[in-house]
């Protein structure tokens, strides 16, 4: 594979200057801005909506992906591909028709990424690979920032690429996300990570750029 790349979260920037947080992201070093987009129904907390993904998106000239921890994707799948995210990821969790979502994302212009929970199991993933850009692993129960990292989820990621690579998804990056740290990063490039999400170690450091570098 080539050079792991680092996805900063916004969750924990100045939500009311993101637009130039994630900018100065970009600039730290970052390949791709992930932004968590919840509805406080999926998950307990209500963050930002397509408006908000618009402004990063003007500012930056890196991938942003939305990543819908929301119970009705559906709902936001276009408003977010017309604001420009390179990346719109949905939750398998909340659908039992994943592969219309996925082929509504990619019929609005985005790339598709289907999100699983730390709990999910992803075999049902040989059934849309050919529809999926990006698998999404979460590492910790979405819904908050700053949670501990569990390792067992590490075990996923070949699962994952092996899922992908047999049944026509060979292209789809694998992203992880959720506590990750310069203690884990190693782990999980080893494993096969393609891109690392890291909200609070990168954007809680002094030296943003350094905290990049550690995890790469």
């Amino acid at each position: 594979m080539g050079k792991v790349m680092i996805a900063p979260s916004v969750l924990g920037c100045d939500q009311g200057n993101l637009a130039e947080e994630a900018l100065a992201l970009q600039i730290a070093g970052a390949d791709m801005i992930h932004l968590d987009v919840m509805d406080g129904v999926f998950v307990p907390v209500l963050t930002v909506g397509a408006g908000t993904a618009a402004s990063i998106i003007r500012r930056v000239d890196i991938p942003v992906d939305a990543h819908l921890m929301v119970q009705k994707p559906s709902h936001l799948i276009n408003a977010f591909a017309d604001a420009g995210c390179s990346y719109i990821t949905v939750h398998a969790e909340v659908t039992s028709h994943l592969d219309r979502l996925l082929q509504q994302i990619r019929t609005a212009g985005s790339r598709a990424g289907v999100a699983v929970n730390p709990s999910t199991p992803v075999d049902f993933l040989r059934w849309v690979a050919p529809a999926v850009d990006l698998v999404l692993i979460m590492a910790v129960n979405p819904g908050y920032g700053g949670q501990k990292h569990l390792d067992y989820i590490h075990d996923k990621i070949p699962e994952v690429r092996h899922i992908l690579d047999c049944n026509g998804g060979g292209e789809a990056l694998i992203s992880v996300d959720g506590g990750v740290t310069d203690a884990n990063a190693e782990k999980l490039i080893s494993r096969g990570a393609d891109i690392l999400v890291s909200g609070s170690f990168i954007t809680g450091s002094r030296d943003p750029a350094a905290a990049m570098e550690r995890l790469r």
